[in-house]
């Protein structure tokens, strides 16, 4: 009786569910395909027109040069897929009610927030191009700039994981964890177990995550499990088998707040590939900061708004959640939080703010090198003027077709001065910019479009804090066990290799 039972949920299960509800629709859109390919002499013309205006709309949109290239040769080399691929997924109404919605909190929220005026002062008289990234950061990355805030670099996983449940063991008054990915096994068990035990005595612990990021990490309704627990959890834009460009706002976020005074963020999530718990692809380097002090308000509110935007409720009290606690560190810090919600490429626009500014060198490293021409041509204009650029990408990708659009990049970046390595133990997840011992951004922010673009991503900015010199050193320290990628390399690629990056290039703004 068991083996029928057990056989039944493996079909039945939520994964299969919706991937059979997708393919349905796919096959239901292929067969509408289908019948307006026999009436060909009457529909070709027709679509082709409708792709025309299509196309002038596109080209006269406030959004990427990028995706306008590659949904206008999507739409004028296949007429009728395209135009009806352009209509399904090109536009999203249910983006339009999520951003008044996310608009609305994310308002009510900051607004709470008052800058310290004599701080941004203080900044303009130290220097002046700081002043006004710091400046627009807290215009357009919705918090403020703050100084007395301690921040502590972590070069891996590992030893994130390490202070993180030191940190955790401290709390007191609220845990809040905001994750894009969580997976039971050795790392969430022991963070769990730490929540029970806290929320058993009172501690307000809450948990958001990612539907889509944990679809296959864990059961359905795991939120239900965490709630008996007496934990207060929610669940990020619930994945159901609908055709719907709002099932591309992720979030990519990666937040742990402890009582007001500490927070972490960085490219670790909690699952145990990222801190080698067990080799998935190779050895796993990855990266995170924490900050305690004035700062952590922001990693608070970014909290907040989230949770009030799924609960649709607002915290009154901010005073318990944002006590007034200060630390001596020198230097400037500005969480800053990205949504794909607001039409600002706020992610985008602070990595090109450092490769713009940068005087000596910029040290880049990330899992993905997929960019637009406004990033490349930055990259390559640094490189030409002297100054010392170099990435580190994986040498063992997660996703092969995005490690062949990355590779597309190489050649032309490399021809420039542009330095690339790949780190040969495995996957780089890491997400960092340093330059010129000044500069630095530790956060959740991938260079490829999905998280530029479609996710709702935060960071770190940094301007002569300590931890600077530690995310310099560990980028040097990495580079030992890189292999370097010239120019000459990327010429020896095979030709048909180099046509099949070439269109997955083409197409990497959609993929």
């Amino acid at each position: 009786m068991n083996i029928p039972i057990k056989l039944l949920k493996k079909i039945f299960n939520r994964v299969f569910v919706c991937v059979f509800g997708i393919l349905l629709q796919i096959f239901y859109l292929m067969s509408l395909f289908w019948e307006l390919g026999t009436l060909y002499s009457y529909s070709y013309l027709l679509f082709q027109l409708i792709g025309v205006v299509i196309s002038f709309f596109i080209v006269n949109s406030d959004i990427n040069p990028s995706y306008r290239i590659a949904w206008i040769m999507t739409i004028l080399t296949l007429p009728i897929f395209g135009v009806m691929f352009f209509i399904f997924f090109g536009n999203s109404r249910s983006g339009d009610r999520l951003r008044r919605r996310m608009n609305y909190y994310g308002k009510t929220e900051r607004e709470r927030l008052k800058q310290n005026e004599e701080i941004i002062s203080r900044l303009s008289d130290i220097n002046e191009p700081a002043r006004k990234q710091a400046d627009y950061l807290s215009k357009f990355g919705g918090y403020p700039i703050y100084d007395k805030t301690a921040t502590t670099y972590f070069p891996s996983g590992e030893e994130k994981f390490r202070v993180m449940l030191e940190e955790l063991e401290k709390a007191e008054k609220f845990i809040f964890l905001e994750y894009f990915i969580i997976d039971e096994g050795e790392m969430w068990d022991k963070i769990l177990g730490i929540l029970v035990r806290k929320a058993d005595v009172g501690v307000d612990v809450r948990v958001i995550y990612d539907d889509v990021g944990c679809l296959l990490t864990l059961p359905y309704k795991y939120d239900r499990v965490l709630e008996e627990k007496g934990i207060k959890c929610r669940v990020f834009n619930k994945f159901r088998p609908i055709l719907s460009t709002k099932m591309n706002n992720r979030d990519h976020r990666k937040i742990l707040v402890i009582d007001g005074n500490t927070a972490f963020t960085g490219g670790v999530n909690l699952a145990d590939e990222y801190i080698n718990g067990y080799e998935k692809h190779g050895h796993w380097k990855d990266s995170a900061i924490m900050v305690k002090g004035q700062a952590v308000r922001s990693f608070t509110m970014m909290f907040l708004t989230m949770w009030s935007f799924l609960t649709n409720t607002e915290d009154e009290d901010l005073g318990k959640f944002c006590p007034n606690q200060e630390f001596g560190e020198n230097g400037f810090v500005v969480p800053f939080t990205d949504s794909p919600l607001d039409n600002e490429p706020v992610g985008e626009n602070v990595y090109m703010n450092i490769v713009n500014s940068a005087k000596k060198y910029v040290y880049i490293t990330t899992p993905y090198l997929i960019i637009d021409n406004e990033m490349q041509s930055a990259l390559i204009l640094a490189a030409k003027s002297g100054i010392d650029v170099r990435i580190i990408t994986p040498h063992i990708p997660d996703k092969w077709y995005v490690h062949c659009v990355t590779k597309a990049y190489y050649k032309n970046l490399t021809k420039y001065g542009v330095k690339i390595y790949e780190y040969t133990p495995g996957f780089i997840h890491a997400k960092n910019f340093v330059s010129d011992d000044k500069f630095a951004v530790v956060g959740t922010i991938n260079l490829d479009f999905r998280s530029l673009y479609l996710h709702f991503e935060c960071g770190v900015w940094l301007y002569k804090t300590s931890c600077i010199e530690d995310i310099k050193s560990d980028f040097l320290e990495t580079l030992e066990q890189c292999e370097e990628i010239t120019y000459e390399k990327c010429c020896r690629v095979n030709i048909f290799v180099r046509i099949g990056r070439m269109f997955l290039r083409l197409l990497a703004p959609m993929l």
